[in-house]
């Protein structure tokens, strides 16, 4: 009886296992499937354009749209926060570039590059963070678009009204039931788009990259009709100087840096479809940079008009509460072009949730557990964590966690401290692949029971200079001044501090698998087996390495 219980399980752990390779052991089981492999020839599809339609579509969201309006309550004029939005995203730019090689080169994706840096279990731990943030991430952003749905319905019945249907949810509650009703909505209909594979989604951003900027400029054109003019918020100068000045105008070039960690960190889950490298590295370095300096500049004229069309109001930074108003005030011929709009604003926020968080989310699942998650079923359950944990309870006025999810790029600017002085500093790009799979203990990545505690060192360094700083943002800003103006560079301060001790620590104690030289052999990758066998049994001691190198034909094999 317990031999038939037993066949039973084992033929349903076959049955909801994901397709992999041949002779793997059982360690390599949870290192590996066909998703996290290095992408094959076939695979690499992504070329210059894809990367530009790519982030063209990703620009135009709402969190951009709105990205300089805190700017300008904070007492930048319209000019400066756009010059803010320029200098952040052009550096951030080249962050994403930065880490977007690693995946173009090597055709492997965040949890894999991290194993060479934290280790092969010890990566896990960077790969659950990621992967938690993406999934509260992908349930705040479905919320948002949403409100898009909410829009369109609306726009067609104006009896769909949250005032007059009525209300199933408690007052504090954050929604009532047309909008979660709409926000049910927006998440079903997303749920095909994670079905397809990341190599082929990108006809998804194509048709984005087309569509949603058109509308956004449709919808600016349309605001500067009504207010006949582009309001007074592009004449009225900066209304603080000095060093208050100086110091608002850094917090709004880091918020435009902190807006992009996410993604700084993840680039390689879609770089590694590139057909070259070369494909993403001019198309990131301009496209990000413009695309976003144009949808925040959209926005600044957007809100500036509407207190033209709305004289004696605020200035009405939320597209989406701009298009309620033209909903309310307007004729069957408004209600269509805000249909319109409101269907390019869904497909945007639809698009963000896909490159930013159900692909990054169903990548990181895959190297949790990947006998069992691929990445459609990593972003089928990111989707299901996003509609479990009720994201509207996060985004009422009085709960603080959309300025913690705000202040969350100073973990992740350790993590891509760690990431970037391991590749570009320590191992000068050279990557053993096939050892980044290899769960023995003789492999070069393994480190101290599978955790490399140098990393682990540099990427708590890189937390506690900005950790102060950081309470007190969530807090209020009740933190000491000195803590304050070290958390206002978070992003600088914490990729430095993590790069920098992680150098250092690896010259103090050197670690196998380096070259003397810059050594990218990415570009002989064609697809990698990944099965033991008996010419893979070279030793590293990684207390005794003390500055050994390979050989030199070692070091030009893959």
């Amino acid at each position: 009886m317990e031999r038939l219980y037993d066949s039973r399980l084992n033929r349903w752990v076959d049955k909801v296992a994901v397709d992999n390779e041949d002779g793997l052991t059982t360690a390599q089981l949870m290192l590996t499937n066909n998703d996290l492999k290095p992408v094959e020839p076939e695979r690499r599809q992504w070329g210059p354009w894809n990367f530009v339609g790519f982030w063209i579509a990703d620009s135009f969201n709402i969190n951009t749209w709105m990205i300089s309006s805190s700017m300008i309550v904070n007492g930048l004029s319209w000019w400066q926060s756009w010059l803010c939005v320029w200098i952040g995203y052009a550096i951030a730019g080249c962050f994403i570039c930065m880490t977007g090689r690693i995946g173009a080169m090597y055709h492997i994706g965040f949890p894999v590059v991290n194993r060479s840096s934290f280790g092969i279990w010890g990566c896990l731990w960077p790969v659950f963070n990621r992967a938690a943030m993406a999934c509260i991430w992908y349930g705040v952003q479905s919320y948002i678009g949403g409100h898009c749905v909410y829009l369109m319905i609306r726009s067609i019945w104006l009896s769909w009204d949250r005032t007059t249907i009525p209300n199933t949810f408690s007052a504090d509650s954050g929604t009532t039931t047309a909008d979660y009703v709409s926000f049910f909505l927006f998440w079903l209909v997303s749920l095909p788009a994670i079905w397809f594979p990341v190599h082929k989604v990108r006809h998804l951003f194509t048709v984005k990259a087309y569509f949603v900027p058109c509308a956004g400029i449709a919808f600016l054109i349309w605001a500067l009709v009504r207010a006949g003019g582009i309001g007074p918020i592009v004449r009225q100068g900066a209304s603080i100087e000095g060093s208050d000045l100086a110091w608002e105008f850094i917090k709004g070039v880091m918020s435009s840096i902190a807006n992009f960690a996410t993604l700084i960190v993840n680039d390689p889950d879609f770089s590694r479809f590139a057909g070259k490298p070369r494909d993403a590295l001019w198309s990131q370095l301009f496209t990000i940079p413009i695309g976003f300096a144009v949808t925040s500049l959209i926005g600044i004229l957007v809100s500036s008009s509407s207190l033209i069309i709305y004289p004696g109001s605020e200035p009405i930074w939320d597209p989406l509460d701009l298009l309620e108003r033209f909903i309310n005030d307007g004729g069957s011929g408004q209600r269509f072009g805000v249909f319109v709009i409101a269907l390019a604003f869904a497909l945007a926020q639809l698009g963000t949730n896909i490159a930013a968080n159900s692909v990054s989310a169903g990548t990181d699942m895959t190297a949790l557990l990947p006998r069992f998650i691929n990445i459609r079923r990593g972003g089928y359950i990111c989707a299901l964590v996003g509609l479990a944990m009720c994201p509207y309870t996060l985004l009422t006025s009085a709960n603080q966690f959309t300025t913690y999810l705000s202040s969350y790029s100073v973990f992740l600017s350790s993590i891509a401290g760690v990431m970037c002085s391991d590749y570009y500093l320590v191992r000068k790009g050279y990557l053993e692949i096939r050892e980044l799979y290899d769960a023995r203990k003789s492999g070069p990545y393994y480190y101290t029971f599978g955790v490399h505690w140098r990393a682990y060192a540099a990427y708590i360094g890189g937390i506690l200079i900005n950790v102060v700083g950081f309470a007190g943002a969530v807090n209020g800003g009740n933190a000491p001044m000195g803590a304050t103006y070290i958390y206002n560079f978070n992003f600088f301060c914490g990729f430095i501090v993590s790069s920098g001790m992680y150098w250092a620590l690896c010259k103090l104690f050197p670690i196998p698998a380096c070259s003397d030289t810059w050594m990218e052999v990415g570009d002989q990758i064609e697809e990698v087996r990944l099965a033991y066998d008996q010419g893979s049994q070279q030793e590293f001691d990684e207390e005794a390495v003390l500055g050994n190198k390979y050989d030199k034909d070692h070091n030009k094999s893959v």
